[in-house]
């Protein structure tokens, strides 16, 4: 770690002339202790930066070069790290959520969906599919016009998966089928939700909400293409932004919004983008 402090420069007073002593013994016992206290802070000194950079390892190291943690405030919506246990890389291999639920909505043909996990994700399989349908459930999502439903299932036939992927991972399905995820964005791919882990985890640095907030954007957006809606764009400045709208590339204006209907029923849209 360096520092940003700069080592005070050579006094410009001109110097001093030392008095002559007949007391020798003084100054050189005063010499000898000053010479034995700088080379005790040297060799602190020297140990410090051998443990930091020398390769001396262990924790004592990490301990020493460790920067002082930034507070809450100092870190902005745009430079927010990833959180731990984000990697950009893992198995390739997912698993299945042992979890199934009754149907949600009243639509007459539910559409069954699984939701599974990569592996090495550090996501639980099990929590991610309790969460993404409690979002489906929510009265100002896709079921709060009567004609959509849907139902999570462990195994059998299914309409649709919601997969929860590294980047690299997303980037190769999403790419099979002609889409450029460039390891940062979602994608609907046949009959694949692909999330981005980074999107799960992180958000958006255009979405100022809980990531609770964000996670149901992902949802809905997605599962909006699933029943067959389209992509739409800010419908005025001030206004919520469609569920619709690809938010994450700005806002135009509108306001961030993760539901495709308002709390009293009525769809929030906007023009449709050709």
């Amino acid at each position: 770690m360096t520092s940003t402090a700069q080592a005070p420069g050579p006094s410009t007073s001109p110097p001093r002339r030392r008095r002559r002593t007949t007391r020798s013994a003084r100054p050189r016992n005063v010499a000898v202790a000053l010479a034995a206290g700088v080379a005790l802070i040297a060799g602190v000194v020297f140990a410090l930066r051998d443990d930091g950079d020398g390769g001396g390892g262990g924790k004592d190291a990490a301990r020493a070069t460790a920067p002082a943690a930034l507070p809450p405030d100092a870190i902005s919506a745009t430079s927010r790290p990833p959180r731990p246990g984000s990697p950009a890389t893992a198995t390739g291999e997912f698993i299945t959520a042992k979890s199934s639920g009754a149907v949600i909505g009243r639509g007459s043909d539910p559409r069954r969906f699984k939701v599974m996990v990569e592996e090495g994700t550090g996501v639980d399989a099990k929590r991610a599919a309790a969460e993404i349908s409690a979002i489906l459930a929510d009265k100002r999502g896709w079921t709060s016009d009567g004609k959509h439903s849907f139902q999570l299932v462990a195994d059998g036939p299914s309409d649709f998966e919601v997969k929860i992927a590294t980047p690299d991972t997303v980037d190769e399905i999403c790419g099979a089928v002609g889409l450029d995820t460039h390891g940062e964005v979602n994608c609907d791919a046949g009959t694949q939700i692909m999330v981005n882990l980074k999107r799960w985890n992180t958000g958006s640095p255009e979405f100022s909400g809980p990531i609770s907030g964000y996670r149901a954007l992902i949802v809905n957006h997605e599962v909006g293409h699933r029943i067959g809606h389209g992509h739409e764009t800010c419908p005025g400045k001030g206004k919520r932004a469609p569920v619709m709208m690809q938010q994450i590339y700005g806002l135009k204006g509108c306001a961030a919004n993760e539901w495709p209907y308002s709390a009293n029923g009525r769809y929030i849209e906007g023009p449709a983008v050709p």
